[in-house]
C-alpha cells in the first residue's frame, strides 16, 4: 500500500513540475517581446514565483522517486530505469537552465530570440514523452 502512495504523490508533483516546465520558457517568450518596463517587470515577477513553484514540484517528485526506490528497491536491476533516471537528470539541467535564463532577462543579459524559446519550450515535452513510455512499458 506504501508503494502506491509514493507513486501518487510521485505523478501528482510530477504533473506540477511538468506544468511549471512547459509554461516557464513560454514566459520568456512573452519577455523577449515586452518592451514596456511594467510588462518586463510584471514577466519578471511572473517567472520568478513560477520557479519557485516547479522547484518545490521538481523536489517532491525526486523525493517521491526515492522513497519509490528506497520501498522497491529490485526496480534499480531494470535496465529501463537506468535510463528514465538518466532523462531525469537531463530534466533538472534542463530547470537549472532555467533558472539561469531568468537571471538573463533579469539583468538584461538576453542572448536568445522569441523564436530560440519556443524551440527550447519544447524540450520537456520530449523528455515527458520519453519517460513515460519507459515508466510504462518498462523496455529492455
Amino acid at each position: 500500500m506504501l508503494v502506491l502512495w509514493l507513486k501518487a504523490f510521485h505523478i501528482i508533483f510530477m504533473v506540477t513540475w511538468f506544468a511549471g516546465l512547459f509554461y516557464l520558457p513560454r514566459l520568456f517568450v512573452y519577455h523577449v517581446v515586452a518592451t514596456d518596463p511594467a510588462g518586463i517587470e510584471r514577466f519578471q515577477v511572473m517567472e520568478r514565483r513560477l520557479f519557485v513553484m516547479m522547484t518545490l514540484g521538481g523536489i517532491l517528485t525526486a523525493a517521491f522517486g526515492i522513497g519509490l526506490l528506497i520501498a522497491t528497491p529490485g526496480l534499480m536491476q531494470f535496465g529501463w530505469l537506468h535510463i528514465k533516471l538518466s532523462l531525469v537528470a537531463l530534466l533538472i539541467g534542463y530547470h537549472i537552465g532555467c533558472y539561469r535564463l531568468i537571471l538573463g532577462l533579469r539583468t538584461g543579459r538576453n542572448v536568445h530570440s522569441q523564436r530560440w524559446y519556443r524551440w527550447f519550450n519544447e524540450v520537456p515535452s520530449l523528455l515527458l514523452i520519453a519517460i513515460v513510455l519507459l515508466a510504462v512499458l518498462k523496455p529492455f
